[in-house]
């Protein structure tokens, strides 16, 4: 089983954003029965809205579904629930470092790391382009499902 945690600042945007289209990418896969999929927030800023009304076009538009949902704040004990804590930048990371103490287990990581690049997915809220911030979360999402199927298919191969 995988367990995914995206996070992003506020839980509207980027993370809703991935946590939609990882779910979408697995389905796809047959996997849904492999992986537990969720979202929160780094900060409180957007504790109890919905999904951005962009994010929420964009993903209409490329036929991603989606629900109602409400932004929550990441807290210590996700820490031990989930295999991988996924942020969308450094200030993401940060806060993650801080919160689990240094993230011991090494299960806090950006994005964008499991398709090769070390850089942020860009933040819709600041630059309006949900256009980008879909295109990083399918690039990131995509090699995040390729490198779990891997290990797993790994795994099974071990043990037959």
């Amino acid at each position: 089983m995988h367990r995914i945690l995206f996070v992003c600042h506020g839980n509207i945007c980027r993370s809703t954003m991935c946590e939609f289209v990882m779910k979408e990418l697995v389905r796809r896969a047959g996997r849904e029965d492999e992986f537990v999929i969720d979202s929160k927030a780094c900060r409180t800023d957007e504790i109890g809205n919905d999904t951005h009304p962009g994010t929420q076009r964009k993903l209409r538009e490329m036929g991603i579904p989606f629900t109602r949902r409400a932004a929550r704040l990441i807290r210590r004990e996700d820490y031990d629930a989930y295999d991988f804590i996924v942020a969308m930048d450094d200030e993401n990371l940060r806060d993650l470092l801080r919160l689990t103490k240094g993230d011991p287990e090494h299960k806090c990581r950006l994005l964008l790391s499991f398709a090769g690049e070390e850089r942020e997915v860009d933040d819709p809220w600041y630059s309006g382009n949900f256009d980008a911030t879909y295109e990083d979360a399918v690039t990131g999402c995509k090699a995040l499902l390729e490198a779990c199927t891997k290990a797993c298919d790994t795994d099974e191969r071990r043990t037959e």
